[in-house]
């Protein structure tokens, strides 16, 4: 039985580059392994690798049931292409009802809280029921994407619902030149919206194009101060003494 929070074996795994890395997690911990994507430009890499070496792992969604038709149309795309189903994870309806009943669909117009209560809703509370059932959570974070992610390591251990579980960020230190050029290479599916200005992508009305200039994440929530760099949802906010 591994040990998660070794820190020899951390450190080993950070040695790694991506696609052994992506391997070694389904190798060892197989259906306990999960790549939890809202198939943006990385998880759609993440996912290309894990074919190479798999035809069976798992793929998890958020769906918020406010995604862009564009995204919902990558992940049939995705399924077709790979042969997997992706797993869904929705909105619990009675917090959902209770949140519109109390402040309106449009909430995160109002001020910071109500958009972060909006997006415990519809996405970190599915997010943690989705780790429930994981021991090793790979995700498309990247240091670049922002100055609160620039530390993002490859390999970290966080809490979550009260266990310790394995956070992977294989594609931490690739650039967004070299995400494009794989997913060139490999003909791998993709949002188009990412082809329209768009750098990040999630609720339809929480995400827009960039404007010329503008760095990575400013389209998202973009009625907020602009200076502001912890543009997070939640799902990555770290709760590990600043480990992501």
């Amino acid at each position: 039985m591994l040990d998660i929070e070794d820190k020899a074996l951390l450190d080993e795994l950070n040695g790694m580059d991506a696609e052994e890395l992506i391997k070694w997690a389904f190798a060892n911990f197989g259906d306990r392994a999960a790549i939890g994507t809202s198939f943006q430009l990385t998880g759609s890499v993440i996912i290309d690798m894990a074919s190479r070496h798999f035809k069976r792992f798992r793929v998890f969604t958020v769906d918020t049931l406010r995604l862009h038709p564009e995204t919902y149309e990558t992940i049939r795309a995705f399924e077709e292409r790979y042969g997997f189903r992706v797993e869904r994870f929705v909105p619990d309806e009675r917090l959902l009802k209770d949140m519109v009943d109390r402040f309106g669909e449009y909430l995160f117009f109002m001020d910071k809280a109500k958009q972060e209560y909006c997006c415990y809703v519809r996405k970190v509370e599915p997010n943690r029921r989705a780790l429930e059932t994981v021991d090793v959570w790979i995700t498309g974070l990247r240091r670049d994407q922002s100055g609160y992610r620039k530390d993002v390591k490859k390999a970290s251990v966080v809490e979550e619902g009260g266990r310790k579980i394995l956070k992977l960020a294989p594609l931490a230190d690739w650039d967004m030149e070299s995400i494009r050029r794989y997913i060139k290479e490999h003909n791998v599916p993709y949002n188009v919206l990412f082809d329209k200005g768009y750098d990040s992508v999630g609720c339809i009305i929480c995400s827009t194009p960039l404007l010329k200039g503008e760095p990575p994440r400013s389209g998202r929530w973009r009625w907020f101060n602009r200076s502001d760099d912890k543009k997070e949802c939640g799902i990555h906010i770290s709760n590990e003494g600043g480990s992501e």
